[in-house]
């Protein structure tokens, strides 16, 4: 036995999908500024903190302007806490080798 669809009543009440479930904008961050748990090396290189999975990181990477904002690209590196302070250990047997 086939079925069949009921018909289905509007009322004035109902203006439609348009009022229902308005999707949420979200807000652009300012092309050039830097948040405060970021650092500018260069105009497009920086150093922020970041979180990932509950652990924090030091994340040094280039960045790219895209539609006026700037966007972190594919290069760089995200160390973690340990690596950093050992990193921080031997910054100043870098600069030793780097001396002209």
């Amino acid at each position: 036995m086939p079925k069949t669809k009921k018909a289905v009543e509007s009322s004035d009440s109902d203006s439609g999908p348009e009022d229902r479930n308005k999707p949420v904008q979200k807000k652009a961050k300012a092309s050039n500024e830097a948040p405060a748990n970021e650092w500018v090396l260069e105009k497009l290189r920086r150093v922020r903190v970041s979180e990932f999975r509950g652990r924090r990181n030091i994340d040094i990477r280039e960045f790219y302007e895209k539609d006026g904002q700037i966007l972190p690209g594919k290069k760089g590196i995200s160390l973690s806490i340990t690596q950093w302070k050992k990193l921080l250990e031997v910054a100043n047997e870098i600069n030793e080798a780097i001396k002209d």
